[in-house]
């Protein structure tokens, strides 16, 4: 149909998709939707799949197909196609372009029509992963034809003196539980002026945790197969319990942190002369964030943060951008010589699993406050991670307050080598001065076409300028052009890490990530997974037995730094809160 320019509400004009499909034509019935002219009648629509392009396209009908260009079309490539819950029979298509449909089938189905569709898709799927352990196969045949029987022989007794038989339960597990009780809701209750840090309490952070690519072994693809058969695509994967071998040694919430490692990028931010640089520093800073929170080119997952679980840490920042950083522990600089950057995260919801995060400089009068929401679903052969939410950037000495959501992560070929990629469209905004950015990170195509590319545009929204454009890898090398027609070129691996400083776990509190976390973390660099689950396991029990608790006293649930404040509803989460640190509403006061 033909696009209006006139605003319209989309709850009171709301839009019906019914869907009639066969093997070879779907047509499609739209009620009161915005985009057409007539908005009170049915409309038959004939849709063509290309699959050489990957695109949906559609015609007024089947006689137009061969006379006339399509009417319209909706791109495939890289969107995410999922099972709805809101109708029986209907699915959402969210493509990399933004744009967001539903479509449900109007008949009724037979039981005999939803068992076969359930055959299909379940067959489709045992097809593509058998295609994929042929290839495997494959590969292992062509290696071992290589090889002598003794070198096979030798390979089969390391394998068996490097077996690890399982444990009996570990005592510091008694350990872990004792440790959670310490932390009393009194204790949590207190507010943020109360819970300040000694910053010299403070080391900086020598802990390596980059992830060894290694690959799936055998016997964990058995395990993985045997839960692939167990679920369905597009399932909600939040509450699905994941073998313990795919965990990364660190909470979801010091990933958060690790997205700061460059804190001079972000200090520079609010130096900018103008709205212009200063937004243009931000999609900068923005681009080069994503490299360092991924350890590793191999997928693992974090530990999902249980209800109260805390990460602290900051970053001693020169205030001369000559100086090198400091990289160890004992050769720290005075407060006068550095601009402290300190960082506070907290799980304030378990459903759904939200997470905030603030991050503040106060010499710079500048902070950043994010609330984020995890949604996981099941796509086949790679699992879609949705980070549902947004930031708001504010730098008071401008009063400024820049809007900005975070992309899609997808973990690819989770049967052999997992490997993570980044997709969506992101947006960057300011109101105040009208300056914004999209930012869009391209996945990966079936067929050629590159990995980790990203591109960005900066523009003026009262005038239409572009005034920067980015293209290039978030995790390579990125290329910007400004108006005035000059370039730079921003390596993100060469860019140099400022380490973040954190105490030791004698002096952290028993919900504090590393502390909490530390007995499963020890048993996964030790390679024992039994007791690592076995630990996992009982900070579980302990967190769903603080909740019937709860329940049963009808007592709610009350974070310790951060609270809600209802600002703006966000139709695409449900979750129609802000979450705003205590004593965030003091500082911007004072700002002057």
């Amino acid at each position: 149909g033909t696009k209006t320019t006139k605003p319209m509400n989309m709850q009171e004009n709301s839009c019906r998709i019914t869907v009639h499909w066969s093997d070879h034509y779907i047509l499609v019935y739209i009620l009161n939707c915005p985009l057409c002219l007539c908005v009170s009648s049915f409309f038959c629509r004939y849709f063509v799949l290309d699959p050489e392009v990957g695109q949906l396209k559609y015609y007024l009908n089947e006689l137009n197909k061969s006379q006339n260009p399509p009417r319209g079309s909706l791109p495939l490539l890289g969107a995410m196609v999922v099972s709805s819950d809101d109708f029986p029979f209907m699915f959402t298509v969210q493509s990399t372009t933004g744009d967001f449909y539903k479509l449900r089938g109007k008949d009724d189905m037979f039981l005999i029509t939803y068992d076969l569709l359930l055959l299909k898709a379940t067959s489709s799927a045992t097809l593509s992963c058998l295609g994929e352990c042929l290839s495997m196969l494959q590969h292992n045949v062509s290696q071992a034809l290589n090889q002598n029987q003794n070198q096979n022989q030798n390979q089969n007794q390391n394998q068996n003196q490097n077996h690890i038989p399982s444990p009996s339960p570990s005592p510091s597990l008694s350990q872990t539980s004792e440790g959670l009780n310490q932390g009393t809701p009194t204790d949590r209750a207190k507010p943020w002026g109360q819970h300040a840090l000694d910053p010299s309490d403070e080391h900086t952070d020598t802990e390596d945790n980059e992830e060894e690519d290694l690959g799936v072994l055998d016997d964990q693809r058995s395990i993985i197969l045997h839960l692939l058969s167990q679920l369905k695509l597009g399932m909600d994967l939040t509450r699905v319990v994941l073998p313990t071998f795919i965990l990364e040694k660190r909470s979801l919430l010091e990933m958060y942190a690790n997205f700061m490692a460059h804190p001079d990028m972000f200090l520079s931010i609010t130096s900018g002369c103008t709205p212009e640089e200063r937004i243009i520093r931000f999609v900068e800073y923005y681009l080069t964030a994503f490299h360092e929170g991924r350890k590793g080119a191999v997928a693992k997952k974090p530990y999902n943060p249980i209800l109260g679980e805390n990460f602290h840490c900051s970053w001693n920042v020169p205030r001369d951008p000559t100086a090198p950083p400091t990289t160890t522990g004992s050769s720290q600089r005075g407060n006068s010589d550095c601009y402290c950057v300190r960082f506070v995260a907290e799980q304030v919801s378990h459903h759904p699993p939200v997470s905030g995060f603030y991050c503040e400089c106060k010499e710079k009068k500048m902070c950043v406050n994010t609330h984020v929401w995890t949604k996981s679903k099941f796509m086949g052969m790679s699992v879609g991670v949705s980070m549902v939410g947004e930031g708001v950037l504010y730098l008071l000495e401008h009063d400024e307050e820049y809007v900005f959501t975070l992309p899609c992560a997808y973990a690819r070929s989770i049967l052999t080598v997992p490997w993570v990629e980044l997709g969506g469209k992101v947006t960057i905004s300011c109101a105040k001065s009208g300056y914004s950015a999209t930012v869009t990170f391209h996945t990966k195509p079936f067929y050629g076409g590159k990995v980790h590319r990203v591109t960005a545009e900066v523009k003026h929204n009262q005038t239409g300028n572009i005034v920067c454009k980015a293209q290039g890898e978030w995790n390579g090398i990125l290329e910007f052009t400004y108006s005035n027609g000059e370039t730079k070129v921003i390596d993100t691996s060469k860019l140099p890490v400022i380490k973040k400083k954190i105490r030791t776990l004698e002096k952290q509190g028993p919900y504090e990530s590393r502390r909490l976390w530390q007995h499963v973390t020890e048993s996964l660099r030790a390679g024992n997974m039994d007791e690592a689950t076995e630990h996992k396991h009982r900070l579980e029990e302990k967190q769903r037995s603080e909740g019937k608790q709860r329940a049963a006293t009808k007592t709610p649930w009350k974070p310790k730094y951060f609270i809600k404040e209802v600002s703006r509803h966000i139709e695409t989460t449900g979750w129609s809160v802000h979450l705003l640190v205590i004593g965030f509403s003091f500082q911007k006061q004072n700002k002057n």
